[in-house]
């Protein structure tokens, strides 16, 4: 009989799946941490991927220094054996360097596939658990002697070689081949006394240490202790693996996405130290200059998109040229316009940088050729100097970082007004003052902008001679 809800109905069973599922989900996100996109992009997979090569190589090279490490001690260390003829360490660690040189040779090609990994781990193991059988022999004692060897630690070593890689699948392999291998050594112990007549089972724990018995308990507690190092390190290796990719992801992300603001908006956006929100921002003294195409709709009517797109990113890479050597920092682009911000720094000297950019955007670039067929362009600029909110805009899951404000408003208007007057430039008196070019212009009157109830005062730059 089904479970009933609080009201005596039957709870749907697609209901009890669904609530399975979602206690699993949260269940591996708390013990493995959040996952990345379901499908990263080729990119991502390409970085991390590297990223693993690297670790091949770096295992390749712990390994080599592991095994010379261990010939070096077997080397210097004075030999318990006695006249014993049979001497298997030099033949095990001589096997092992010849592998792990191979193993190497392999990483550096690039040759190292799945199928050579899991085969490589095996080999670890199974030199190791060979090296560890051999000892009963070469002491001449009885099968059990063998497990109480501490060359059983150095199975830590072989497991932990595998997390220098972020893939937990090797970490597994290596820890089960581990737990398997001593299994094996337990039972070889076990069933080799037997055949013998002489059970060398006990439960004393201090004829186990004196003596060449077995301890059952203690050997399955080596067991379980692999198989526990093996499942931490493989738990923390997909956590690391998934932090990684997120990582990467989140670092090529970063990348790209400074392609589409200037330097000066991401450094602000990365070192901000609590998360961005809407309306957040700084205000400070600046210039704003704003830079609209003459003709821009008639030209787009006489070329198709793929030549204008060709047309306006040569014209924006000639401005944000111009604008950067003059400390300028696009902060937003409007269709053909674009909102340029001078600002920052101490701040003294932005309105004459501001000045400068819209004198070479207009006497520079209107003779220079943009496109396929060398469209000539002519740019108007409005410029003003005041009080700049530079921050962030938008709804709480998609935001703009722009500059706005009054001043920006005003910048924005006397840009419009260079079509009435039949200039190219034209400036507030805040910023003619500011950048010291009061000889230079020319008054073109007093305006009212929508909103303010005092006129401004408008100065037009004239063209340069020449």
């Amino acid at each position: 009989m089904p479970p009933l809800r609080s009201g005596g109905a039957p709870v749907p069973s697609t209901h009890r799946l669904a609530t399975h599922r979602l206690a699993t989900y949260r269940l591996a996100r708390f013990v493995l941490g959040a996952q990345a996109e379901d499908r990263l992009p080729d990119r991502v997979r390409a970085s991390v991927d590297a990223q693993q090569r690297q670790s091949e190589l770096l295992v390749g090279w712990v390994q080599l220094s592991v095994v010379v490490l261990f010939g070096t001690l077997y080397l210097v260390a004075p030999k318990t054996s006695g006249g014993t003829d049979f001497m298997p360490v030099p033949y095990a660690l001589g096997g092992y360097l010849a592998f792990t040189l191979l193993r190497l040779w392999l990483a550096h090609r690039g040759r190292l596939g799945p199928v050579l990994l899991f085969v490589s781990v095996i080999v670890d193991m199974g030199l190791l658990m060979g090296l560890i059988w051999s000892f009963h022999v070469q002491y001449e004692q009885s099968a059990p002697f063998y497990l109480k060897a501490p060359t059983l630690l150095y199975v830590f070593i072989f497991i932990a070689l595998r997390a220098l890689r972020f893939q937990a699948l090797y970490v597994v392999a290596a820890g089960l081949a581990a737990a398997a291998g001593w299994a094996a050594l337990l039972a070889y112990a076990v069933v080799t006394e037997l055949n013998m007549g002489m059970p060398m089972i006990t439960r004393d724990y201090v004829a186990y240490m004196t003596s060449n018995t077995i301890l059952v308990g203690a050997e399955v507690d080596k067991i379980v202790s692999i198989l526990t190092v093996t499942a931490i390190l493989a738990i923390a290796l997909v956590r690391g693996r998934r932090l990684l990719e997120r990582a990467v992801s989140d670092s090529l992300t970063a990348t790209e996405m400074s392609r589409f603001v200037a330097p000066e908006v991401a450094r602000r956006i990365s070192q901000s130290g609590e998360v961005l929100r809407a309306g957040d921002g700084e205000v400070h003294e600046g210039t704003v200059l704003f830079t609209d195409i003459e003709g821009f709709t008639t030209l787009s009517e006489q070329v198709d998109p793929r030549t204008l797109m060709t047309i306006l990113s040569d014209y924006f890479g000639a401005v944000n040229a111009v604008a950067e050597a003059n400390g300028g920092v696009i902060v937003q682009f409007n269709g053909d316009a674009l909102l340029i911000h001078f600002g920052g720094g101490d701040g003294s000297d932005h309105a004459r940088r501001a000045v400068a950019t819209a004198r070479a955007i207009v006497d520079d670039l209107s003779d220079r050729p943009f496109g396929p067929l060398g469209h000539r362009l002519r740019t108007r600029c409005g410029l003003n100097t005041g009080p700049v909110i530079l921050g962030a805009v938008g709804a709480a899951n998609r935001l703009i970082f722009t500059a706005h404000g009054d001043a920006v408003n005003l910048a924005a208007r006397l840009e419009q007004l260079n079509k009435e007057y039949g200039t190219a430039i034209l400036m507030s008196e805040a910023t003619a003052m500011a950048a010291g070019v009061c000889r230079e212009v020319a008054p073109a009157g007093d305006i009212v902008v929508r909103g303010r109830q005092t006129p401004t005062r408008v100065f037009a730059l004239p063209a340069q001679e020449g």
